[in-house]
């Protein structure tokens, strides 16, 4: 309980301001990262199938899926067709005219935004979790909103661990470097607020059933984890909801 409560009095957190020099080329950054639009982000993009695998698979049978931070769509491909799919994504830019946006039923740009009596069968996410400041609301919102049976599924980087963190310092960082002249790092410590031990600390506590795979030897020695969470924990859901709404 000690460990729990030390991470989350470290929330809500507040994103580090990006340097002068980064902030000038961030969007086009982030929209080149998210369309693989370079080698380095090509070679991820990759990677990352293992991350969108991961979270579609059993999908079949399930009737609703809420995505939260669905960016440009990009998991929809590994997505079974005919199930209801709605989305949460604050940067309406990213899906817009995207080919698969006529399969989405309804976007929302917060998670508050959803109706509290809507239900859905599997919420999701891929490499979300990592970015968001008030993530303790966040998941408490989502497990509101899971049908009686429903799956939490998140698949993050391994944020905080030896191998990711020189995956990234090999590839995109020293692209970046190459093109730029600039410190990668200082752009992913503005983007990633939420470490992958934290975020696996919140759901576990969240939920009475969780199960974790890393996509590498162990934690540590892995470049991504995939948590699958069910049986919410109503009584610390109303606690978060009491103490960080």
């Amino acid at each position: 309980m000690a460990q729990l409560d030390a991470v989350l009095a470290r929330f809500p957190k507040t994103r580090p301001p990006l340097p002068a020099e980064i902030a000038a080329i961030y969007a086009r950054q982030y929209a080149e990262n998210r369309a693989g639009g370079s080698t380095a982000a090509s070679a991820a993009q990759r990677l990352e199938r293992w991350m969108h695998r991961k979270v579609a698979d059993g999908a079949a049978g399930h009737h609703a899926t809420l995505e939260l931070g669905a960016g440009n769509l990009n998991q929809l491909p590994f997505e079974p067709e005919g199930q209801t799919y709605d989305i949460v994504e604050p940067f309406t830019d990213l899906y817009t005219g995207a080919p698969a946006l006529p399969r989405v039923r309804r976007a929302y740009a917060d998670i508050g935004e959803v109706p509290a009596e809507a239900r859905y069968d599997r919420i999701i996410s891929i490499a979300v979790m990592e970015h968001i400041e008030d993530l303790p609301l966040t998941l408490a919102r989502a497990a509101q909103r899971l049908s009686p049976g429903g799956v939490f599924k998140a698949a993050i980087p391994s944020e905080g661990g030896l191998l990711w963190r020189l995956g990234w310092t090999l590839t995109t960082g020293l692209e970046f470097r190459l093109r730029h002249g600039l410190d990668y790092g200082k752009l992913m410590t503005h983007e990633h607020v939420n470490n992958a031990a934290e975020i696996e600390r919140l759901i576990s506590a969240l939920f009475a059933e969780v199960r974790v795979e890393a996509f590498g030897i162990g934690r540590q020695l892995s470049l991504y984890r995939y948590i699958e969470a069910r049986e919410p924990r109503m009584d610390i859901v109303a606690d978060w909801m009491r103490r960080f709404s």
